[in-house]
């Protein structure tokens, strides 16, 4: 019992407790090792030859396609898979993929996906260069704060759009030189085409050709910049493979693919992941959780992690903080002795929002979490629950002829926590309508000042979880 009195208070604190700072990441284990021991690996090629290539600093990449203009959830995995490459000296690359986001990627997908247009795919690229400088700078600080680990002794992370090199590309060219290295029935064989090809719609030529350009990348960053790791999704497993080809064949200045061939480079997937119910990971009722608060509020961010699965918290835990494996284990039993008391999902939220969001969101997501979930509000001030809600449409700002002068079911109603004044009505006498946590039943009652948070705020509770913030201008 003791031990979990501890634990909790950690919870509660964690970023500022001592008991979490300068830990040892690792505990002797190498860092294959340690990727695994965080159920980071899916595939690997010669594993014990990786194992021997990273005694020395060496240089990884990864793609992302900008299909979209912000990182969401689901990157958080290549991206801290990245960050554990970084904390071991070794040089990171990410890839945005300016040129091949103009072509598609068919992996995982069973129809082909509209191209997108040029400026949306340049803004895109813009925005996720941003995006992962911003997550790579916090992480540092993140890393920093709790391990011995100095951001001074990191290497910057260096951020590349393929677009550079393959806008110039002549097609006569790339066909002489990279796409005679390449077989029509070894195309034909990875699993993502083999996928489309069994679907009444097929696969398009372009969509064909992602994993000859894919391939192109890595031997290009081979060439130019000492890449011999390519990090991807399980789906990308043959668009890696088809790099590693590339990069052995011209090496070897060879043109057929010899069984005695020595492979160049090396190929390490990521899972897929999936929660135990078998949701995507990433999702949130259907909508990707963003890593860019202006998409995803803070509060919304932590509440993703907050309501994680018993059976998935100690995997997530592993993944998406860097507490040691061995603190996770100490946590992970704690929680299986009191569950109710939910401390691996404090935990991994408080983790997880503090490396992708900072100091500053973490303290907004508790105190946001305070308004809309706790029973009393003693410490709360006006500025606070204003700042900790900032962007999110959960928080109205109204007149004070407006708050004052409209009944609350009226509020509540043409700020549409409820669909109808009748509706809202219907929800005071079921007595389902709240006002700081106290039902309201009375379908005329006006707001005064004496009821309001700090005197400027209401905190309005439809049901169990449907929240409207009004707050004084």
């Amino acid at each position: 019992m003791h031990r979990l009195a501890r634990q909790c208070q950690c919870t509660r604190s964690v970023h500022d407790n001592a008991y979490f700072l300068r830990r040892n990441l690792h505990n002797g284990r190498t860092l294959v090792q340690e990727l695994n021991a965080r159920q980071f690996i899916a595939n690997v090629t010669r594993p014990d030859e990786l194992e021997k290539h990273l005694k020395k600093p060496q240089t990884i990449y990864s793609g992302i396609d900008p299909t979209a203009k912000s990182l969401h959830a689901g990157h958080l995995i290549p991206l801290l898979c990245l960050l554990h490459f970084q904390l071991r000296g070794n040089n990171v690359i990410a890839l945005i993929g300016g040129a091949t986001g103009l072509v598609g990627d068919p992996s995982g997908r069973t129809a082909e996906r509209e191209l997108s247009e040029k400026t949306q795919i340049e803004l895109n690229t813009l925005k996720l260069i941003e995006a992962i400088q911003r997550f790579f700078s916090r992480a540092a600080t993140y890393a920093k704060n709790k391990l011995s680990t100095q951001e001074s002794t990191l290497l910057e992370v260096q951020v590349l759009n393929n677009l550079t090199w393959l806008k110039d590309i002549n097609l006569l060219d790339f066909l002489r030189t990279t796409g005679i290295h390449f077989r029509v029935n070894n195309m034909l064989a990875r699993d993502s085409v083999k996928m489309r090809m069994s679907t009444q719609q097929g696969i398009s030529f372009t969509e064909f050709t992602y994993q000859l350009l894919q391939g192109y990348d890595f031997y290009e960053l081979y060439k130019t910049r000492g890449c011999t790791i390519q990090l991807g999704g399980s789906d990308q497993w043959g668009n890696i493979l088809s790099g590693i080809e590339l990069i052995s064949k011209v090496e070897l200045g060879a043109m057929s693919g010899e069984s005695t061939m020595k492979e160049k480079g090396f190929a390490l997937t990521t899972p897929l992941l999936t929660s135990s119910t078998g949701e995507k990971f990433g999702k949130s009722a259907g909508n990707a959780v963003w890593l860019d608060e202006n998409l995803t509020s803070y509060l919304d961010f932590y509440q993703f992690f907050m309501r994680t699965a018993d059976a998935d918290v100690e995997k997530y835990l592993k993944m998406f903080t860097l507490l040691p494996v061995e603190e996770i284990s100490s946590v992970i039993q704690d929680h299986q002795t009191h569950p109710e008391y939910r401390i691996a999902q404090k935990l991994l939220a408080t983790e997880a929002t503090l490396m992708v969001h900072g100091e500053e969101g973490l303290n907004a997501a508790r105190i946001a979490t305070e308004v809309l979930f706790s029973t009393k509000y003693p410490t709360l001030k006006a500025d606070q629950i204003i700042q900790s809600l900032a962007g999110d449409p959960r928080l109205v700002f109204c007149s004070e002829e407006e708050i004052f002068g409209t009944s609350l079911p009226n509020l509540v109603a043409n700020h549409k926590l409820a669909p109808s004044r009748s509706a809202a009505r219907q929800l005071v006498q079921a007595g389902g309508l709240y006002l700081n946590n106290v039902a309201q039943r009375d379908p005329r009652f006006l707001l005064t000042r004496d009821v309001l948070v700090d005197g400027r705020v209401a905190i309005v509770r439809a049901g169990k979880d449907q929240h409207l913030v009004l707050a004084l201008r």
